[in-house]
């Protein structure tokens, strides 16, 4: 198939990458522990680790759970937020040969029984906080093997003491639990992560067999249209995955010199595809993470960015317009930024001009899913101006805009993206039917995403098949309005859904929330008129003082779609 878009990638960037380099991500891991054990890997609330004691805590861990009797290849849950102890648990499970299963630590316990049931999940790492939901739930799954983690863990004997004593007890952020040590299919084992610490570091943990097209990794979508599936990321997809952003981000990583020194924000949660793929970039890189545990405290996250020089800032469009609103955020030093990376969601042409104005540093939008290991396409890292679209495929991806029947449409044509590529699941775990439904007769993924290629091979997305508004016969996407409508002054950010209208089938609806206290109704149906054709007016606008989001920050049209 014609590759236009390799013409326009900027110089030094390959057009393919080679995941067979590693024999598995156990091997990539094991390299970088090895050659950087005396650089720092992550910063957590001003609490350093290494390399070395990652190596060493991941192997503890490793050790315990085969001392477990876990086979080879079985599924461990990880429900912990942006700590160390993610970190270790993470390299833990696929250098002892096991695959991890990533746990929204905010599910509730109807969203976690799925997922337990549905991955196997025999064993699960799980922080304090949220051991309550598993109570509820551990009866009716495979887990047999819990490990209990406190927030101070990692941080130090007596500063660790004082935060995990501050988040039980003052914070009150533990709600009471009883994990009992038998359950309906015998002996259960529960003990405190320092416990397998101390435990696993007295035995040796054996090598991983694990190869690359062994599962690394049962990365559970969102859920947002029904039960959560689990995709099926192999050791090939992973690796994959983070040599092609390794070589997207080459003519930017130029400017650091010492790729050691980089320092991304880890602010996203990690459990999440985008910040895992990412992190795992970065400890290739032997570089380091400022893991931020809770970024909705803003104030509290912008003081973590004044702190010291980062180069890499990974969010979504609204976690991006959240630090421009806040006052302080002014004051960083953005000297050393190479670039804000966005994804998640469709980003905002006013959020990405604000947020070059404020940091001299461009937005570069990129997209991807779950089943892309995040990746996908993404605009040149070198650009400085904000192109509207989402960019050029990586390295060895495929983009093809095709019709309902799979069939490739010409440039210009709107239709479902669809993508190929060593990064590509290899399907939906016990979901045959879904598995078939989700790939073309070629072998291309469907995207469930609309959108058009141009002659480069850039692609603008129209929007989500499942989103388009019908009003009248006519297709509106809310993607434009909520780009449109972002940019009247007053508005801080909003959300356009379709409702039912007995004339029109369906009509525009409008949830804005405001900077402006003063904006009214009426202000906003007139920028709409200037700027809107007819049919793609809003018929009711509905201010909110926020709007539902998921944990990483993406705006859930479903829940205004529901609302009365």
């Amino acid at each position: 198939m014609n590759r236009p878009w390799l013409a326009h990638y900027p110089p030094g960037v390959p057009h393919d990458v080679d995941p067979s380099q590693y024999r598995s991500l156990a091997a990539l891991l094991e390299e970088s522990l090895r050659q950087n054990a005396r650089h720092p890997v992550s910063v957590c609330m001003e609490r350093w680790m290494s390399y070395g004691q990652l190596d060493e805590h991941s192997a503890a861990i490793g050790a315990w759970l085969q001392a477990q009797g876990l086979p080879p290849g079985a599924r461990v849950a990880v429900m912990l937020p942006n700590v160390p102890q993610f970190l270790v648990t993470m390299a833990a499970i696929l250098r002892a040969g096991y695959t991890v299963v990533n746990v929204n630590p905010l599910y509730t316990s109807r969203e976690l029984e799925h997922q337990l049931r549905d991955s196997g999940a025999e064993a699960i790492v799980i922080l304090e906080n949220f051991c309550h939901t598993l109570e509820e739930v551990i009866d009716h799954s495979p887990v047999r093997h819990v490990v209990v983690a406190s927030m101070g863990d990692l941080m130090g004997f007596w500063y660790g003491r004082w935060i995990s004593f501050a988040v039980r007890h003052l914070a009150k952020l533990v709600p009471a639990f009883r994990l009992s040590l038998t359950g309906p299919l015998g002996a259960r084992t529960v003990v405190t992560f320092r416990q397998a610490l101390a435990d696993g570091g007295a035995r040796s943990m054996k090598p991983s067999t694990a190869t690359l097209d062994a599962v690394a990794f049962l990365q559970y979508t969102g859920g947002t249209t029904g039960l959560s599936k689990g995709a099926v990321l192999t050791h090939r997809n992973v690796i994959a995955a983070i040599l092609q952003a390794e070589a997207w981000f080459q003519p930017a990583l130029a400017r650091v010199g010492n790729v050691h020194q980089t320092n991304s924000i880890a602010a996203l949660p990690l459990y999440h595809i985008f910040a895992l793929t990412l992190s795992l970039l970065s400890i290739r890189w032997g570089a380091h993470m400022t893991l931020v545990p809770n970024p909705r405290d803003v104030p509290g996250f912008v003081a973590t960015l004044k702190r010291r020089p980062f180069h890499l800032l990974p969010a979504v469009n609204t976690l991006f317009n959240a630090l421009l609103q806040d006052p302080q955020f002014r004051q960083v030093d953005f000297s050393h930024l190479l670039f804000g990376q966005a994804g998640g969601m469709a980003a905002s042409e006013a959020t990405a001009k604000q947020w070059l104005g404020v940091t001299g540093s461009p937005m570069i939008e990129g997209w991807g899913m779950s089943e892309t290991c995040a990746i996908g396409t993404n605009n040149p890292v070198n650009s400085r101006e904000f192109s509207g679209t989402i960019g050029l495929p990586l390295p060895g991806i495929t983009i093809a805009i095709k019709d309902d029947a799979g069939n490739s449409l010409p440039v210009g044509s709107s239709g479902e993206i669809c993508i190929h590529g060593p990064n590509v699941m290899v399907g939906y775990h016990n979901q045959a039917e879904e598995t078939a439904r989700a790939f073309t007769a070629d072998g291309f993924l469907r995207t469930g995403d609309i959108g058009i290629m141009d002659e480069r091979g850039y692609t603008r997305i129209v929007d989500r098949k499942k989103d388009m508004i019908l009003v009248s016969g006519f297709n509106v996407f809310p993607n434009e309005l909520e780009q449109v409508i972002a940019s009247c002054p007053g508005v801080l950010e909003c959300a356009a859904v379709g409702i039912e209208d007995a004339k029109q089938g369906e009509a525009v609806k409008v949830f804005v929330v405001r900077s402006d206290p003063t904006l009214r109704e009426e202000d906003v149906a007139r920028f709409c008129h200037d700027n809107l054709t007819g049919y793609k007016r809003p018929k009711y606008i509905e201010f909110r003082d926020e709007l539902p989001k998921t944990n990483v920050g993406k705006i859930l049209r479903r829940a205004l779609r529901a609302a009365p």
